[in-house]
């Protein structure tokens, strides 16, 4: 008998600020397969609770694949492939890039581009708990609520310039495309002194992170009926070409190829992406009072 569950759910008020969102699966009894884990604006944060989870390869080609009983991935800039033997389960946690500070007590630069055991980061007897707890839950909502519960008790202050908190939202917050230098120029920093400060925070450049940004966006958008070139200029794309080789950069493949073996999981995190991005616009504030001019 086959088994194929998905769900997502939004973390505790508490976390929210943080994380984005969980999504839980369970599969058994399915034809062995490769996902690829996409370039995105969260940090990837994956509990097993029952096989580890297979990386054949990572975003950094110097790493060698392994297996995982939970991972902490960094942002990137190239797909990871992640395989499985017709089984798997688990949770992931969106982690929003100023989350790292809060949950991990480290800027997101120092994963940036990596994959790590997420022990070496959380220590093993907490990974351990969450790991027995997703086991012994019954439910997808017990599971999230047990993640709620142990991460929450973690919470570390976070102390993060305003200028980064601001440029966070304007460029990775979904909303109007802002360019690096007006970004700059909202928070009273040169271009160049905003691109160290936020790469040494985030682990991206601001460009890269407005880039991957709108990719993400554009992906989660596309569906076997929809025309690649409404996509591209829906999501501010010169043309369809753009697109195209933006997906041949962070996804290895075409636009078409992706969907054609991936659109089932577009369809199951497309909504809870364009509600996380209304919930950025309500509760960040635009403006930026109190930054210093630099």
């Amino acid at each position: 008998m086959s088994v194929d569950e998905y769900a997502q759910a939004r973390p505790s008020a508490a976390l929210l600020p943080y994380v984005g969102f969980y999504s839980g699966y369970r599969q058994r009894g399915l034809a062995p397969a490769t996902h690829r884990g996409l370039p995105s604006p969260y940090l990837t944060v994956v509990f097993t609770m029952d096989d580890p989870l297979d990386v054949a390869a990572h975003p950094d080609p110097r790493q060698t694949p392994g297996r995982y009983a939970a991972l902490i991935g960094g942002l990137h800039l190239r797909p990871a492939l992640l395989t499985h033997p017709g089984r798997q389960s688990g949770v992931q946690v969106a982690l929003r890039p100023l989350g790292c500070r809060a949950l991990f007590g480290l800027p997101a630069a120092e994963l940036g581009g990596i994959d790590v055991d997420a022990a070496a980061v959380l220590g093993a007897p907490i990974v351990a708990e969450i790991r027995d707890r997703l086991c012994s839950a019954s439910s997808w909502p017990a599971r999230f609520a047990a993640i709620d519960d142990v991460l929450g008790r973690r919470l570390f202050p976070v102390a993060v310039a305003p200028e980064i908190r601001h440029a966070c939202y304007r460029l990775l917050g979904g909303g109007a495309a802002r360019s690096v230098a007006d970004v700059a120029g909202e928070v009273g920093w040169s271009p160049r002194y905003l691109t160290d400060r936020f790469r040494a925070e985030i682990g991206l450049r601001p460009k890269e992170a407005a880039r991957i940004a709108r990719f993400d966006r554009a992906r989660r958008s596309l569906s076997p009926s929809t025309r690649l070139a409404d996509v591209a200029a829906a999501h501010g794309y010169a043309d369809q070409s753009h697109l195209v080789r933006d997906f041949r950069a962070f996804a290895g493949c075409t636009p078409t190829r992706w969907v054609a073996d991936e659109f089932g999981f577009v369809q199951a995190t497309a909504r809870l992406m364009t509600e996380d991005r209304e919930h950025e616009r309500l509760t960040t504030t635009p403006g930026l009072a109190d930054a210093a001019g630099r």
